[in-house]
């Protein structure tokens, strides 16, 4: 098994026994969930890409007043530059983390995963996500974080701004 498929599967394994764990300690205990819709715009930080574009779907749990557990999926097209040949590359990614509030709205996160390519012949990427934002008290959520997925013999890369917004379940 590859080094990052069993990283990957270490995080999950450990995000899913932090949620389960949490809901058990916490009986009777109603700590919110959340569903966030969003948008990602981002800038590549690898060279021949001229921009990234995408959306997500985030569930958020509360497990107290200031962490939250995370669970994401979405799609991200990275363009190519036109000197590059054009073009874009897709790639769906699947990640997992946690949201730490600093003061009551601003937060830092930190979410790791899967990026799976949608090309032909593309490969499955291990995902990192280190990010800051600020959720509103009316739903809004603008977050910028950085993303890096290391493909087999290649990185890719973005700084992205996040804007969504959040529906309490």
């Amino acid at each position: 098994m590859k080094r990052t498929t069993k990283l990957l599967a270490s995080a999950v394994a450990v995000v899913a026994l932090f949620f389960t764990s949490n809901v058990n300690a916490q009986s009777g205990d109603s700590k919110a969930w959340r569903l966030g819709v969003g948008l990602n715009v981002g800038v590549p930080t690898t060279t021949g890409y001229s921009l990234a574009i995408g959306g997500d779907l985030r569930l958020q749990k509360d497990f107290s007043s200031n962490v939250s557990g995370l669970l994401s999926a979405g799609y991200t097209s990275f363009s190519l530059k036109d000197s590059y040949g054009g073009g874009s590359f897709g790639m769906v990614p699947v990640k997992a983390g946690a949201k730490f509030f600093l003061a009551e709205s601003l937060y830092a996160s930190a979410e790791v995963g899967a990026g799976f390519g949608t090309e032909s012949g593309s490969s499955t990427a291990f995902l990192w996500a280190p990010g800051i934002g600020y959720g509103f008290d009316n739903g809004l959520d603008l977050g910028l974080r950085y993303e890096g997925a290391e493909f087999s013999g290649a990185s890719l890369g973005q700084v992205a701004l996040r804007i969504a917004y959040g529906f309490k379940l």
